[in-house]
């Protein structure tokens, strides 16, 4: 027997019968709001309640690619409307909301596991893991081991899908020793049991015994996958540990595994953090695949070896082959900018995140805001900042610190106000940002009340760099007896930067026994360092001691200690060039030296050297 029904849905009728649902009706549920409408006629009409359950499946179909993730709300209320639902219409209303990967709506999945215990429902093999992926994106082990027992009690620990969710639950909380446990205790184990298990130990900081396992793993007789493997090479780049790395690479080629774009990713990130950037380069140029990750490994990885030159090019290189940056792209050349002085380009990222729409907050734009500051366009800085939607102590430290660089230490302590005001917690970094601040305005009273309230107001504790800020502030201030006292009463040893600052107010007050004291100090403490012997020679220079002097630069020769040459840079379309003295590697060095000469000649009247000798030359 069939009945037809009537409904108008966006001007539209629709039909079914009880029998067999006509495609035709939820081909037209095309909304949020239509798929609604039909499922509250569903629920209103009495004739229908037998065939609820079908109906249902197709409208939570239909819910998981119509309605919004953050009405996911609504698919719960459609599992209380269900008089008598059956096992498998909860696991695909589960599955639905879980798809939409955002903790609320995994709260939702706890909450109607918690309903159908209620309801006295029988869980199967696939309720289970379905609540415990709830659980991972909540870290909620609590809950996690109240299923756990209920698997257990219900006698689904032979279910080697069902086990396999619970070691990764007990992995991403922080519970290696539950791992190993449920493991170990499992009748049922797959390649798959054993790489969460590995990764277990790799994620919580174990990294050395995650390699151990793999390795008695393997010689046990397991061959390994590509997932393993990427787990245990992370391992390995972790430890630095680059005769490991090139065992397990040739593991991989040995056993002819798929070099995928995720196995390739790991051996780059490996090679990189192992210190081997010309390895890494080979291993990613004979990637058959790579994507927006490979590139920000190598960029970053770049950076983080200090070669900014580098990871700019291949940014460019990544640019001349179409593929798009992301956000940790822009972030890791931004950083390149900053570290090189590389306004040019950190202005053309500028450009390029204004023209896709890149919301301006957060990493980037506090990236943004220290490129400019350390690039010396400050203006640009506080416009960024200013832009800002929302700000962090990240955001404020950034302008802070660059403020105190640049000299401008009153507004620097007003942003640092204004950010207390607005209920922004300060950080260690912030503390050396203000502490800088104060030294190069010659705030001492300032100073030391900042110093004071980082452990008394905010509940920091003052590092070694916090102590360096305030000697530098008293010495700078001409307060050596004062920074010496202070000296004398920190918690640890000070370091050389510390005895340089002291040593260095020494030469600017001619205070020559202190600074004969302080470098027998910076001998002992970096006797290869030429900084001391050069401003020890200076401060007999400064009170006319010549003979002290040429004898402090005999010493050096002595001991062979060279002087480290200074080094500039300048950026001049979107190319950073190096000034380092007598360096004639620039290709057109000869026309530079001779225009140096010109310049001298024209400014003091007297014939330059012609070996450029006394020059800072690209």
């Amino acid at each position: 027997m069939a009945c037809y029904l009537s409904f108008s849905v966006t001007s539209l009728n629709v039909g079914c019968t009880t029998n067999s649902q006509d495609p035709s009706v939820f081909h037209k549920l095309q909304t949020s709001k239509s798929t609604k409408q039909f499922n509250s006629l569903i629920t209103k009409t009495s004739s229908l309640q037998h065939t609820q359950q079908p109906l249902y499946a197709k409208i939570i179909s239909l819910c998981s690619s119509i309605i919004p993730s953050k009405d996911m709300s609504y698919i719960h209320s459609i599992f209380t409307q269900i008089h008598d639902p059956h096992i498998d219409i909860c696991n695909t209303l589960m599955r639905c909301v879980l798809s939409s990967k955002c903790k609320e709506n995994a709260l939702l999945v706890i909450l109607m596991y918690v309903e159908m215990m209620c309801k006295g429902l029988d869980l199967d093999k696939y309720t289970y893991p379905l609540v415990l992926k709830a659980c991972v994106q909540l870290r909620e082990l609590r809950q996690g081991r109240l299923v756990h027992a209920h698997v257990i009690k219900n006698g689904f620990v032979l279910d080697l899908y069902v086990v396999n969710n619970l070691m990764r639950l007990y992995g991403v909380c922080g519970c290696v020793g539950s791992v190993r446990k449920v493991f170990d205790r499992s009748p049922v184990r797959d390649l798959v049991s054993r790489t969460i298990l590995i990764q277990g130990y790799v994620d919580n900081g174990y990294w050395k015994e995650g390699v151990d396992l793999f390795f008695e793993m393997t010689e046990g007789g397991l061959r390994a996958d590509e997932r393993m493997m990427v787990v245990v090479i992370s391992a390995c780049a972790k430890l630095r540990d680059l005769r490991l790395g090139q065992k397990l690479h040739k593991y991989v080629q040995s056993h002819k595994l798929n070099f995928d774009v995720f196995l390739g990713n790991a051996l780059v990130d490996m090679y990189l953090k192992c210190g081997e950037p010309d390895v890494a380069l080979i291993v990613f140029r004979e990637m058959p695949t790579r994507n927006v990750i490979s590139w920000n490994t190598l960029i970053s990885g770049l950076a983080q070896r200090r070669e900014f030159k580098q990871a700019i090019s291949a940014f460019n290189e990544m640019q001349d082959q179409g593929v798009k940056p992301d956000e940790n792209t822009l972030v890791g050349v931004l950083n390149c900018c900053s570290n090189l002085g590389a306004l040019g380009i950190g202005k053309w990222v500028h450009t390029f995140i204004d023209r896709n729409g890149i919301q301006v907050a957060g990493f980037v734009g506090n990236a943004l805001v220290d490129m400019y500051a350390k690039c010396g366009s400050m203006d640009d800085a506080l416009r960024v900042f200013g832009r800002m939607r929302t700000k962090d102590v990240y955001s404020y430290t950034s302008v802070i610190v660059g403020l105190a660089t640049h000299g401008k230490a009153r507004k620097a302590l007003n942003l640092f106000y204004e950010m207390l005001e607005i209920g922004i917690q300060p950080n260690e970094v912030t503390f050396v940002g203000v502490l800088t601040a104060c030294s190069h305005g010659g705030l001492v009273e300032e100073g030391h009340k900042l110093f004071a309230d980082m452990w008394r107001v905010h509940k920091l504790k003052p590092r070694i760099e916090h102590y360096g800020c305030m000697v530098d502030l008293l010495s700078r201030a001409g307060l050596i007896d004062e920074a010496m006292e202070f000296v004398e009463h920190m918690p640890m040893e000070p370091d050389a930067s510390i005895w340089g600052s002291i040593l260095a107010a020494c030469r600017i007050q001619g205070k020559v026994e202190l600074a004969e004291h302080v470098t027998e100090i910076l001998v002992n403490i970096e006797s290869e360092k030429d900084g001391t012997y050069i401003l020890m020679s200076n401060t007999y220079a400064s009170v006319g001691k010549w003979s002290d002097a040429l004898e402090v630069r005999k010493a050096m020769k002595r001991q062979k200690i060279k002087k480290v040459p200074g080094c500039s840079s300048i950026e001049l379309d979107s190319v950073v060039y190096e000034f380092r003295r007598c360096d004639k590697a620039h290709p057109r060095s000869k026309d530079i030296y001779a225009m140096v000469e010109q310049l001298t000649l024209h400014l003091t009247g007297t014939e330059a050297l012609s070996n450029g000798s006394d020059y800072f030359i690209v």
